[in-house]
């Protein structure tokens, strides 16, 4: 018997931050033009409430996804809406991800306000990060560059970069764009050399599994953008096979080709100097499998050996 959710209200789980709040309120949007009624419910989580650690330090898995998913347990909220790249590689057992959003430019860039401000190979500039794979990649493209962390959202980290505590700030284009920031844009970094993390530019939206099925399917008929969907399995397909977090300086990004799927990701040592990075395609029916075999592939190739000396020196770190 299929059930009448005409009144029913999909409850949303977000952070509280700016942007969380923009991507729970476009997927409401999107609910409520589907014919569907929503309400906000705000969690706070470890990575909101711990931020005088980097993001590595505090343990990559479920950093600003762990409250919301006991929520979904719970039954307090019916789905969580997450920054893409900030879900996990494994997705517990009794949850699952039931769409993923349209995906906006894929780019990391710079922010300034110096308009003149100039990213060159030889520049020392000092610039805020709180990634690995950016501090990672800054190193090997950039060398002279110095990074300082910079954690917390997206409006204290520019009050950072307004206080001179750095010279530039390195952020996804997506998150500032959404937040109207775009103007103090002062580089793009190409896609194929700065390669994003899995999942970057899209909102991943989660649910528990035992959620009614027909609440379930008119999520997904709402939310979800099917070649994002496609591209993002492929991703996290590969950043589960790598066994990867905010903690890995791994990346993989997969687009749709007039045959099928093509996916590259890698992985970079934290010094930067070994960069390892594959592009294998194949047709979308198995984009998830294509992840996983270009992971394997990357481990193979030396990737084995980089995870064990970046695990070696976290536990010097964390000594």
């Amino acid at each position: 018997m299929q059930t009448d959710i005409t009144n029913r209200v999909i409850r949303i789980g977000t952070r509280g931050s700016r942007l969380a709040l923009w991507q729970a309120e476009a997927a409401a949007e999107k609910l409520q033009a589907a014919g569907l009624k929503t309400e906000l419910v705000i969690i706070s989580t470890k990575g909101d409430q711990v931020l005088d650690k980097s993001l590595a330090k505090i343990g990559s898995k479920g950093v600003f996804t762990e409250e919301l998913e006991v929520a979904l347990r719970e039954g307090d909220v019916d789905i969580a809406v997450h920054s893409a790249k900030d879900i996990q590689s494994s997705i517990p057992d009794d949850l699952e991800l039931v769409a993923f959003m349209e995906r906006e430019e894929v780019n990391d860039v710079l922010l300034s306000f110096d308009p003149n401000f100039k990213l060159e190979r030889e520049s020392n500039a000092v610039i805020g990060t709180s990634s690995t794979r950016r501090k990672a990649l800054l190193k090997r493209f950039y060398p002279n560059v110095t990074t300082a962390e910079s954690r917390g959202n997206l409006q204290t980290r520019l009050r950072k970069l307004e206080e001179k505590q750095f010279d530039a700030l390195l952020l996804a284009y997506a998150g500032v764009y959404r937040m109207g920031y775009d103007n103090l844009i002062v580089h793009t970094f190409p896609a194929d050399e700065f390669i994003p993390a899995a999942g970057q530019g899209s909102v991943g939206i989660e649910c528990a599994k035992n959620l009614d099925p027909d609440v379930k399917k008119a999520i997904k008929q709402a939310l979800n953008h099917t070649n994002t969907h496609i591209c993002l399995l492929a991703e996290r397909g590969f950043l589960r096979t790598m066994e990867g977090g905010c903690s890995i300086p791994s990346f993989a990004l997969a687009t749709l080709t007039g045959e099928g799927i093509s996916i590259t990701g890698g992985l970079i040592s934290l010094n930067g100097e070994q960069l390892l990075k594959e592009t294998l395609t194949g047709p979308t029916v198995a984009a998830e499998e294509l992840g996983e075999k270009l992971a394997t592939t990357i481990l193979d190739k030396g990737g084995e050996e980089i995870l064990k000396s970046i695990k070696a020196e976290r536990d010097k770190e964390n000594a």
